[in-house]
C-alpha cells in the first residue's frame, strides 16, 4: 500500500504529465498541419504554373494562398508533351524535391536523384498517381511511401496541342526531411518535459513532508503516545491553514479527553475514600461481635444497616451527580416567577423552621425547570440540615442587568471564606455542624446543573449570621409571555404550570 505522500505525488506528476502531453500535442499538430500546409501550397504552385494557370488569386487552390511560381510555362510555345516535361523538370531547385515525367504510361523522364529513382521504379505509384488525375483531367495530391521514405506528391495532366499523347508530371517532396526539425523539436520538448517532470516530482518529495504532511506526521506520532497514563502529548501548534486548525482541534479534544479522565480518576479516588469508612466500621464490628450474645447481634445489625444505607445514599448520590453532568438538558423558556411560586408551596411541608419567600422576578430563563427546582431544592434542604431548629429561612428569585438570581439565605454557622471553594467539589464539606450526614455531594450537585445553564452558584454571608447561597443563572429578556412550553420531567420533581 503506497503511502498518502506517494500517492500525492503520483496524482501531482499524472496531472503535471497530462498536461505537458496535452499541450506539446496541440502544438505539434499545429505545427506539422501548417507544414504539410506550406507543402501543398509549393506544389500547387507549381501544378499551376505548368498548366499556364495564373497563381495571383489566393484562393486558386483549396489548401490556402499559393505560391507564386515565377515564369509560368505556356503550353501554346511547346510542339510536344515531352519538351513540355523538361522544361519543369528543369524548375526543380527544392531540396528533398523530385519529379517525373509520363508519357502514354511510360515514364519518359526523370530529375536526378534518389528520390525520382523511387518514384519511377514504383510502377504501382506511377500508375495510382496518373490515374488519379487523368480521370478528372485536373491536378491530384496525394501522400504516398516510396522506399521507406515519406512523400507528397501532385499529378497535373499535360496536353500540347499537336500532340496526341498522354502525359502526366508527377512532383513529389521529400517530408522526411521536410518535417524532419519538426520531429527533433519534438524529441527535444519530450526531453525538456522529462526533465520537468523528474524536478517536478523531486520538489513535491520535499514539500509533501516537510510542510505539507509534516502536520499530520506530528499527529500520527502524538496519537500514537496517547495513553490513559499519559494523556499530555500534543501536536506542535503554527501556521493558520487547514491542517494546523486540524492540530488545534485535535489539542482541545486532548485537552477535554484529559480533563474528563482527570474527574473521573478523582471521583474513584473520592468513592475509595468515601466507602473504605463505612466497610472499615462494618467488618470491625462483625468481627467483634459475639455471635451467642443477641444485644450484640441486634446492635451490629443495627451498625450495619445504618452504614450500608449510608453507601447506597452514596452511590445514589453519585450516579446523580454523573446524570447532571453528562445529560444533555432540553431547554425552554422557564418563568421564573411561576417557579418561585412552586417552590414556596413546596417547602412548607418541611417541618422545624418559617418559611418566607421575599421575592418574586418577573421575568423568564431559559432553562430547564426541573433541573433549576432540583438545584434551588437542594440548597433548601442544605440550609434546613445545617439551620438551627425555629430559626427563619428565606428564599426568593431577584433579576440584575444581566441575570437572574435564585437564592436561599439561613441564619446557622456560616461557612468560613477559606472553605467557600470548596464546598462545591465532590465529598468537600463544611466546617462545625456542617460536616455531619449527607454524603457531600450535594452541592456538586447544584453547581453542575448551574454550570449546565450557563451561569454559577456562590455563598456568600449572611447579614447577623449564616449563609446565603445564589443559584445565577442568565437572564433572557423579556417577559413571561402564555404560550410557554410544558417542562421536561427528568425523574426529578415535576415543575406545575397551574400554580396561582
Amino acid at each position: 500500500m503506497l503511502s498518502t505522500r506517494a500517492r500525492m505525488l503520483a496524482v501531482i506528476l499524472v496531472v503535471t504529465a497530462i498536461s505537458l502531453i496535452a499541450s506539446g500535442g496541440v502544438a505539434f499538430t499545429m505545427q506539422y498541419n501548417q507544414e504539410l500546409s506550406g507543402v501543398d501550397r509549393h506544389l500547387l504552385a507549381h501544378a499551376d504554373a505548368l498548366v499556364g494557370n495564373s497563381t495571383d488569386d489566393p484562393d486558386a487552390n483549396q489548401n490556402g494562398p499559393a505560391e507564386v511560381v515565377s515564369g509560368s510555362l505556356d503550353p501554346g510555345t511547346f510542339t510536344s508533351a515531352e519538351s513540355l516535361l523538361r522544361a519543369e523538370l528543369s524548375r526543380i531547385v527544392g531540396h528533398g524535391e523530385a519529379a517525373i515525367g509520363i508519357i502514354d504510361g511510360e515514364v519518359a523522364l526523370r530529375s536526378a536523384g534518389t528520390l525520382s529513382a523511387a518514384m519511377a521504379a514504383d510502377t504501382e505509384f506511377v500508375a495510382s498517381a496518373t490515374a488519379t488525375s487523368t480521370r478528372t483531367n485536373s491536378p491530384a495530391i496525394g501522400t504516398a511511401e516510396l522506399g521507406g521514405t515519406s512523400v507528397r506528391w501532385v499529378s497535373v495532366p499535360v496536353s500540347v496541342e499537336g500532340d496526341a499523347s498522354t502525359a502526366v508530371s508527377i512532383r513529389a517532396i521529400n517530408l522526411d526531411d521536410t518535417l524532419g526539425p519538426l520531429h527533433w523539436a519534438a524529441l527535444v520538448f519530450c526531453a525538456v518535459a522529462l526533465v520537468i517532470l523528474i524536478t517536478v516530482g523531486l520538489i513535491t518529495w520535499v514539500v509533501l513532508g516537510r510542510w505539507l504532511l509534516s502536520p499530520m506526521q506530528h499527529l500520527q506520532r502524538t496519537t500514537g503516545e496517547i495513553s490513559l497514563s499519559h494523556l499530555a502529548a500534543r501536536v506542535p501548534e503554527g501556521g493558520t491553514d487547514d491542517l494546523a486548525n486540524v492540530g488545534r482541534s485535535v489539542n482541545a479534544m486532548l485537552d477535554r479527553l484529559e480533563g474528563s479522565v482527570d474527574v473521573q480518576r478523582r471521583l474513584l479516588d473520592d468513592v475509595r475514600h468515601e466507602l473504605k469508612t463505612p466497610i472499615t466500621i462494618v467488618r470491625g464490628h462483625l468481627e467483634m461481635m459475639n455471635p451467642a450474645d443477641p444485644a450484640d447481634v441486634a446492635s451490629v445489625r443495627e451498625i450495619g444497616m445504618s452504614e450500608l444505607d449510608r453507601m447506597t445514599r452514596l452511590v445514589e448520590d453519585i450516579d446523580l451527580l454523573a446524570t447532571v453532568e453528562d445529560d444533555e438538558y432540553t431547554m425552554g423558556m422557564v418563568d421564573v416567577s411561576r417557579l418561585t411560586g412552586r417552590i414556596g408551596e413546596m417547602i412548607v411541608a418541611i417541618p422545624g423552621h418559617p418559611w418566607r419567600v421575599l421575592d418574586r422576578a418577573d421575568t423568564i430563563v431559559r432553562g430547564n425547570p426541573d433541573r433549576l427546582l432540583q438545584a434551588w431544592l437542594a440548597l433548601i434542604d442544605n440550609a434546613a440540615k445545617y439551620t438551627p431548629g425555629g430559626s427563619p429561612i428565606e428564599l426568593g428569585s431577584t433579576l440584575t442587568a444581566d441575570e437572574v438570581h435564585l437564592w436561599v439565605r439561613d441564619h446557622g454557622v456560616g461557612i468560613p471564606p477559606a472553605m467557600r471553594h470548596r464546598i462545591f467539589r465532590r465529598f468537600d464539606r463544611g466546617s462545625g455542624r456542617r460536616d455531619v450526614g449527607g454524603t457531600g455531594l450535594g452541592l456538586a450537585i447544584v453547581d453542575a446543573i448551574a454550570r449546565a445553564h450557563g451561569g454559577s452558584c456562590t455563598v456568600t454571608d449572611t447579614p447577623g449570621g449564616g449563609a446565603t447561597f445564589v443559584i445565577r443563572v442568565p437572564a433572557h429578556l423579556g417577559r413571561p409571555g402564555s404560550n410557554l412550553p410544558q417542562p421536561i420531567r427528568a425523574g426529578t420533581v415535576a415543575l406545575r404550570e397551574d400554580t396561582a
